[in-house]
């Protein structure tokens, strides 16, 4: 009879650990995302590469700029309202956020750069507008 031994999953799981562990000097303002090694799809916080399945993964850095392409106000269980939005990043993955500002001025296709803070209550990463907007359809 066979039987697995623990250190065969640690060794099977052994390169995929760590791999959004932060890595260098200024690795605290740095995204770290995953790029596949075979159709080189760019994802966050994944195992698997959602397109072809995947498990080859490659860790970078993002360069923290994106744009808005949903945001939605909530008000439920804040005392006040605030915004939950989808950027997608220059890279090209997408990620879950709060952009600072009154949630009525943020709009799809605002562009945005990722701030030093954190969300406090959902540790999501918070950004903030950039100057110029980007307006694709208008």
């Amino acid at each position: 009879m066979y039987h697995h031994s623990g250190s065969v999953a640690q060794q099977a799981a052994g390169p995929t650990t760590g791999l959004l562990e932060p890595q260098g000097a200024n690795s605290a303002e740095a995204m770290a995302f995953q790029r596949c090694t075979w159709c080189s799809t760019a994802m966050y916080h994944r195992l698997l590469c959602p397109v072809c399945q995947g498990s080859d993964l490659h860790t970078e850095h993002s360069a923290g700029v994106g744009t808005v392409r949903h945001s939605t106000t909530l008000h439920r269980n804040t005392p006040a309202a605030r915004n939950v939005s989808l950027i997608e990043m220059a890279e090209g993955f997408v990620i879950r956020g709060r952009v600072m500002g009154p949630p009525i001025g943020i709009h799809s296709g605002d562009r945005v750069r990722l701030s030093t803070a954190k969300d406090p209550v959902r540790g999501e990463p918070v950004f903030q507008l950039v100057d110029e907007p980007y307006r694709a359809w208008t």
